[in-house]
């Protein structure tokens, strides 16, 4: 007889951890295409995960048939359905303009153009609303007044130092304005247009000595121009271009023949922000970090 005692069957205890869900990448087309994605959040929706009941699931068909762009559709969510604790609503734009054709301007047919893709994030936290700004893929270079040396060595260091040299990026950058100012109401496409001159201006006439220090004074620049904003946070890569050898052709190349290399690169970030401006974790929620 067998009286080996039949071991209890072991329970693992599981929570359900943070969540959201909604409708991603939603196109409207108005002559410019606005790309916008919406992610609503609350505790009462753990039982959607946890018992697959759907009655609190707002459908993310109703999430994009309701868009009238990302603070309008915050309050929306947050008044017609209470349960939801908060929401995150992102958004791009890309930048079209018309073909020309004979030197006329077509009245149906564009091709994008633009200085990089707009982007905005919308957080609504509970009474708590934050608005994030910002650009991705403004691919900026100069051709000199820029420079990169006296940093250490070791045996396997190969980078040559060099005190002209192209310095190439694109930028992705993202600013949070003020609680204050989106309370009071702000001109968000002044805002985005000065701020990517500014950043743009100072790209340009910064003599640089690295693409860290070039990240730091963009966001000076636009915090010290703009009240606004609280703080900005940058990824620049950093787009290697080597002069090419050209001796074993007989030919010489003095500085105008460049191997513009895509990996290895270097990849900067950084965040600047205005000394004595609280900081809001909850505005970043769900955005891609850069540090």
């Amino acid at each position: 007889m067998d009286t080996t005692a039949t071991a209890a069957p072991v329970t693992t205890s599981v929570r359900l951890g943070a969540n959201q869900y909604g409708k991603a990448e939603v196109r409207l087309v108005r002559v410019t295409r606005d790309t916008v994605t919406t992610q609503l959040r609350g505790a009462a929706l753990a039982e959607s995960y946890t018992e697959g009941d759907n009655a609190k699931v707002v459908a993310t068909d109703t999430q994009k048939n309701t868009e009238d762009f990302l603070l309008r559709l915050g309050r929306h969510f947050a008044t017609a359905f209470d349960w939801y604790d908060g929401s995150t609503l992102s958004a791009e734009q890309h930048a079209w303009e018309r073909i020309a054709v004979d030197g006329r301007e077509h009245d149906h047919s564009f091709v994008r153009s633009g200085r990089g893709t707009r982007t905005a994030v919308v957080q609504v936290d509970g009474d708590d609303v934050h608005v994030l700004a910002g650009v991705t893929d403004l691919t900026v270079l100069k051709s000199t007044g820029s420079e990169f040396h006296g940093f250490p060595r070791d045996g396997y260091t190969t980078l040559a130092e060099t005190d002209d040299r192209i310095l190439a990026t694109s930028v992705t950058a993202r600013w949070r304005y003020t609680p204050e100012a989106v309370a009071a109401g702000i001109d968000y496409d002044a805002l985005y247009a000065g701020v990517l001159d500014r950043m743009l201006a100072t790209f340009a006439d910064l003599h640089s000595l690295a693409l860290q220090q070039t990240l730091f004074a963009m966001g000076r620049s636009a915090i010290e121009a703009f009240p606004e904003i609280a703080e900005v946070r940058f990824s620049m890569p950093n787009k290697h271009h080597f002069l090419v050898d050209l001796a074993p052709f007989g030919l010489e190349n003095p500085g105008e023949v460049f191997f513009a290399a895509d990996r290895p690169y270097g990849l900067i970030s950084g965040t600047v922000a205005r000394d004595g401006v609280a900081e809001a974790p909850a505005a970043w929620a769900s955005v891609p970090a850069f540090v």
